[in-house]
């Protein structure tokens, strides 16, 4: 191979090994650069990996730090919370789910000290029976072993009931167990001794209370007795005093006797009555009772003194309400009479009307005492239905009482079910409104329906002053579907209406066109129930009927004379419109010649009222003879066989009772039955059930009245002896 391609081949490989190393020489700089950037990378990381361990060391460093704050104050507060709890007063423990005391304050341990086995760690049976070993809580009647069984057995209930335990020191504790839902159960023993010493403290002051409440009824039933034994005589020789001759001034000052007599008892029955209703003594009795003869009664009874005032005395029963319901009329009438009473007392002019309609809410009835007085101010609505209350001092010098009427009202009316309310305002009068859920008596008691009138009724003239009579009268004759007007001075009975109804006062007056020929039949309106035809009215279809009126009455008056044309014949007229029943003139026959009179007994120890009742009774056909006490009445009975016995309760010796029980038994032998009639002074709820269930037939309370000892004679009169005929009404 010549030189020259030797060097060319060197040179060639010179420069191979050159561009061979340029390469390497490239590649090991891009190597280095590479690495370069992945040595800064990784320094990069490594710094970034050195602050994150240092942040965690930091965190850890914190985290260590709050561990240590909060179990530095996890341990204040469990030395604060035992703390607190170490200051109750109670006893405070906490037992494990196996039942072994975990903790406790130092009043749960003071029970036991001196004994150093309760401690932390001590089981729940073990307290029980270290607790019945030593004698440290009272078992009461059961044996110690039946008292920790029984306090096992509550332990271990989900929700153990509280109990109270007496310890030897006579202190009561009441141990109260909650069971935790891991099974901890939490104890709490009060300590109770102060209250149940306290209930001991308050029932011996009850037990003293009822004793001194049977003391206060004990000294009421005496207080009644001894003050009507008295009041008996003075208001009965007062009333026997006024029927016989006396002039104006001696009549006065017995009726002032009498009337003073009957204000004191009022009274009297106020007291007892509100004393028996605050010792839960007074029931009531409901029965079947008419309660518009209620009504009527009660304004008969106070008529007199509504005259006497110059009142109108009105009643609105609904001509469409049931008469008879269930109640306790006794009571219904005591509340009305008080309602009615008071109206009439704070009414100087005017008129008191008692309203009856449904309630609104169709339960029961309304009873409504409405009156044109004095009214009361709206600050002593309220007042005046309180005990002792009345409305101010100036006008009860004018208006005299106990203050107690309403309140025994609305107490009465509560216990019955119902409701009192008042509308008033100053000088021009008051509503009493009371609602009572009576119910109508069952069929069989209830009243009829209302008859139907005659076809030919449709016009009638009201005639008379525009007054609340002469309204309540239209809007009944207008509920009945009759055309109703009116007319102050009767004149309208030219436009010849079916039937005129007007006072009687205007009828009789000189000139009156109401009993010309050609008038229509008339129904007089009367103030006397007493009152009969006048001699003006014999020769007109008339029919009086008194005000107020029952509605019989005067749906009665409207059929009687309904039927009746203008007059002619005197007889005719007479045929065609006959008086009502009860109302003819005609008198009784001659009473039949029999051979005896009537028998009657009185046993009787006060002898004031002994010449009381033979005063009351001297004008009877009837032989009497009185005994002073049980004893001598017996005697009577064997010797005298009344067909009457009025027997006084209260007498020394043999009382009217024990007398009345005796007789009863002799009774017996000879199967024969003598009416007995309790004469008592008696007033205190369950004295008249005591009365009666030792054999008597009836009562009377004193101070008697003559007309109703009369009426009693009269009703049980045989039908062989003498009639006892009772006066006209």
């Amino acid at each position: 191979m010549s030189l020259a391609t030797k060097l060319a081949e060197e040179r060639r490989a010179r420069l191979a090994a050159e561009r061979l190393l340029e390469l390497k020489q490239a590649e090991l700089l891009a190597a280095n650069r590479k690495l370069g950037r992945h040595a800064l990378a990784l320094t990069r990381r490594i710094g970034e990996t050195q602050a994150e361990v240092a942040n965690v060391r930091d965190e850890n460093a914190r985290v260590k730090s709050d561990l240590t704050v909060a179990n530095a104050r996890v341990a204040i507060a469990e030395r604060r919370l035992w703390h607190s709890i170490q200051t109750i007063q109670d006893g405070f423990a906490v037992f494990d789910d196996d039942g072994l005391l975990v903790g406790a304050n130092s009043a749960y341990f003071e029970v036991f000290e001196g004994l150093e086995e309760v401690c932390p760690g001590v089981h729940y049976t073990r307290i029980l029976q270290l607790m019945t070993d030593e004698g440290l809580v009272d078992t009461g009647a059961l044996a110690p072993a039946d008292w920790r069984a029984m306090m096992i057995h509550r332990w271990n209930e989900p929700e153990p009931e509280p109990v109270v335990l007496r310890f030897w020191n006579d202190i009561y504790v009441k141990l109260i167990d909650r069971r935790g839902h891991e099974g901890d159960v939490v104890t709490l023993a009060l300590d109770i001794t102060a209250t149940v010493r306290h209930e001991a403290e308050l029932r011996a002051a009850r037990s003293r209370a009822e004793a001194a409440n049977r003391a206060k009824s004990t000294f009421l039933a005496n207080m009644s007795h001894e003050i009507r034994t008295p009041m008996n005589g003075v208001v009965g020789m007062a009333e026997l005093l006024s029927e016989t001759a006396l002039s104006e001034e001696q009549r006065l000052y017995a009726d002032t006797i009498r009337n003073s007599g009957e204000a004191l008892l009022v009274i009297i029955n106020d007291i007892l009555d509100y004393s028996k209703i605050e010792a839960d003594r007074l029931t009531l009795h409901p029965e079947p009772f008419d309660l518009e003869r209620c009504i009527h009664e009660v304004v008969l009874l106070l008529q007199q003194a509504a005259a006497d005032k110059g009142l109108a005395l009105l009643v609105d029963y609904d001509m469409f309400l049931p008469g008879r319901f269930i109640g306790d009329p006794g009571r219904i009438r005591q509340v009305l009479t008080n309602l009615v009473g008071n109206a009439i007392k704070f009414t100087r002019k005017g008129h008191v009307m008692i309203r009856v309609a449904p309630a609104d809410d169709g339960n029961g009835i309304e009873l409504g005492i409405e009156d044109s007085g004095i009214g009361i101010a709206a600050d002593k609505l309220d007042h005046i239905f309180g005990e002792f209350n009345q409305i101010d001092a100036d006008r009860n010098r004018e208006f005299p009482g106990t203050g107690l009427g309403l309140a025994i009202c609305k107490r009465l009316i509560g216990m019955m079910g119902g409701t009192i309310a008042v509308e008033s305002e100053p000088g021009r009068g008051s509503v009493f409104t009371c609602r009572l859920p009576l119910v109508p008596a069952p069929p069989g008691q209830a009243d009829p329906a209302v008859p139907a009138l005659p076809g030919g009724l449709r016009r009638v003239l009201v005639a008379g002053p525009a007054d609340a009579g002469r309204d309540i009268l239209e809007r009944q004759l207008a509920r009945l579907g009759i055309e109703v007007t009116t007319d102050e001075t009767g004149t309208g009975v030219n436009d010849a209406p079916d039937l005129v109804v007007a006072p009687l006062a205007m009828a009789e007056s000189a000139g009156s066109a109401l009993a010309g020929a050609d008038a229509p039949p008339l129904i007089l309106l009367s103030p006397d129930p007493a009152g009969s035809r006048r001699a003006a009215m014999a020769d007109h279809p008339c029919d009086i009927l008194p005000v107020p009126y029952l509605r019989s009455d005067l749906l009665s008056c409207l059929a009687l004379l309904s039927g009746c044309g203008p007059a002619g014949d005197v007889a005719d007229a007479g045929a065609r419109c006959p008086a009502r029943p009860g109302t003819s003139d005609t008198g009784a026959g001659p009473a039949p010649d029999l051979a005896r009179r009537m028998r009657v007994l009185a046993a009787e120890d006060h002898s004031t009222n002994q010449l009381v009742f033979r005063s009351m009774v001297k004008d009877l056909p009837i032989d009497l003879r009185m005994a002073a006490n049980g004893e001598e009445a017996l005697a009577l009975f064997a010797d005298f066989r009344p067909d009457l016995i009025f027997m006084d309760i209260s007498m020394p010796g043999m009382d009217g009772k024990a007398a009345t029980a005796e007789i009863r038994r002799q009774e017996r032998e000879t199967d024969t039955h003598v009416p007995i009639i309790a004469l008592t002074a008696h007033a205190m709820d369950g004295d008249i059930e005591d009365i009666l269930a030792a054999g008597l037939d009836q009562y009377m309370a004193k101070p008697l009245r003559k007309d109703r000892i009369i009426r009693q004679i009269a009703e049980y009169c045989p039908g062989d002896a003498m009639p006892i005929l009772l006066a006209a009404e």
